[in-house]
C-alpha cells in the first residue's frame, strides 16, 4: 500500500489486490472494515487509477488499483482510510464492480467529463487511461469546486493540460482562486452549455458528484439537446 495527500481531507490510497481481474476505468470496489466486536461497515469507492492508466508519481502493477477518498466527519470508513491505514494493514475488497459508468480506450467518440467535487475520482481514471492509451478521441472534464483547496490532483491535472492530452475547465462555486476573474456559483445550463461540447459533436458524457448536482446536470443536459442515451450518471449522497 502507498498513500498520498490530495486535499487535507482526502488522500489517494494505492492497493494490491490478490486475484485483480481485468479492471475498467469507471468501475468501483466496496471496502468493507471489520470490528473487533465482529461489527462490519462496507462502503463504494471509485477507482482513481487502474492498471494501464496509471498516475505520473509512478505505474501501477497489473495487481494494484488506486482509490481516492474523502474523509467524512461522520463517517464509518472513511477516517480511517484517510488518516488510519498503514502500509501492510490488510483490506477487504470485493471488486472491481460495474460495467455502465465505464469508458473503453475504443470508443472513437469525443468525451465529456463532468465532476462535481470528490465526484472526479472515477473520471480521472477515465483521464489517465486516455493519456497512457492510444485512443485519440478528444476529452474534457468540466470540474464544479466549492474553492481552489478542495482540487483534487492539482498537479497531475496541470502537467496534463500543458501536454495537450485533454483540457480542464473549472467553476468555482464559493471562491476562485487568487487573480482568478470568473462568475463564482453553482453551474447553470447557462454556464453549461457554454463549457461543454455541443449536441452536434455526438459525445458520450459522463456526469458523478452529489445527488442534486448529477440530477441539475443531467436535466439541464438534456434541455440543451443531448441524447439522454449519451449521459452516463453516478452519483453519491452528501456532500
Amino acid at each position: 500500500m502507498g498513500a498520498r495527500d490530495e486535499t487535507t481531507t482526502a488522500r489517494s490510497i494505492r492497493l494490491r489486490v490478490e486475484g485483480l481481474g481485468p479492471v475498467v476505468p469507471g468501475q468501483h470496489v466496496d471496502v468493507r472494515l471489520t470490528a473487533d466486536d465482529g461489527y462490519q461497515a462496507v462502503r463504494s469507492y471509485s477507482l482513481s487509477a487502474v492498471p494501464g492508466g496509471p498516475p505520473l508519481v509512478s505505474p501501477l502493477a497489473d495487481d494494484e488499483v488506486e482509490l481516492t477518498v474523502e474523509e467524512l466527519p461522520d463517517g464509518e470508513v472513511s477516517p480511517y482510510l484517510v488518516a488510519g491505514l498503514e502500509p501492510g494493514d490488510p483490506l477487504e475488497i470485493r471488486g472491481p464492480i460495474g460495467g455502465w459508468f465505464v469508458w473503453h480506450d475504443a470508443q472513437p467518440e469525443p468525451v465529456q467529463l463532468i465532476a462535481g467535487g470528490s465526484g472526479v475520482a472515477p473520471l480521472m481514471a477515465m483521464l489517465r487511461a486516455r493519456s497512457a492509451g492510444a485512443g485519440t478521441a478528444p476529452f474534457r472534464l468540466l470540474y464544479s469546486l466549492r474553492d481552489p483547496e478542495a482540487e483534487y490532483y492539482r498537479d497531475e491535472l496541470a502537467e496534463r493540460e500543458r501536454s495537450g492530452s485533454f483540457s480542464v475547465a473549472r467553476v468555482w462555486t464559493r471562491r476562485a482562486p487568487d487573480g482568478v476573474t470568473t462568475t463564482i456559483g453553482r453551474l447553470d445550463a447557462e454556464r453549461l452549455a457554454s463549457l461543454v461540447f455541443p449536441s452536434s459533436a455526438g459525445a458520450s458524457f459522463y456526469v458523478c458528484g452529489p445527488n442534486g448536482f448529477v440530477a441539475a446536470v443531467s436535466e439541464a443536459l438534456v434541455g440543451l439537446g443531448h441524447d439522454p442515451a449519451t449521459i452516463r450518471t453516478e452519483r453519491f449522497g452528501g456532500v
